[in-house]
């Protein structure tokens, strides 16, 4: 039994994965990650406005509490909005400037 069956060569660097693994390029990798990646910052979104809520329904009125929770919420949504903006960016990019990688990527 091979373990390592698929081999890529990607400009003299050379990958290998376990048979059966299904990539042929990183392009495959990153093609199937974004929308995992998006959803975890989605839901990393969901959890941190949650707790900014948590923060300022229990500050009973403290300025620095009700200040922490703006502040919470105000980074989630700015954290989520990198993540948005850099995939549209980098898609917005490749389809500018003709990158066939990109295109395929996205």
């Amino acid at each position: 039994m091979r373990v390592f069956a698929q081999s890529l060569n990607m400009g003299g660097a050379t990958i290998q994965g376990p048979s059966g693994f299904g990539f042929s390029s990183i392009g495959d990798i990153v093609t199937k990650a974004m929308p995992t990646i998006v959803a975890f910052a989605g839901f990393g979104m969901l959890l941190m406005i949650i707790a900014a809520g948590f923060t300022l329904l229990t500050s009973a009125g403290d300025a620095k509490k009700m200040e922490q929770g703006k502040q919470q919420l105000t980074m989630a949504i700015v954290g989520f909005l990198l993540v948005v903006g850099s995939v549209l960016i980098v898609k917005a990019l490749g389809i500018i400037l003709g990158i066939q990688e990109v295109k395929q990527i996205f």
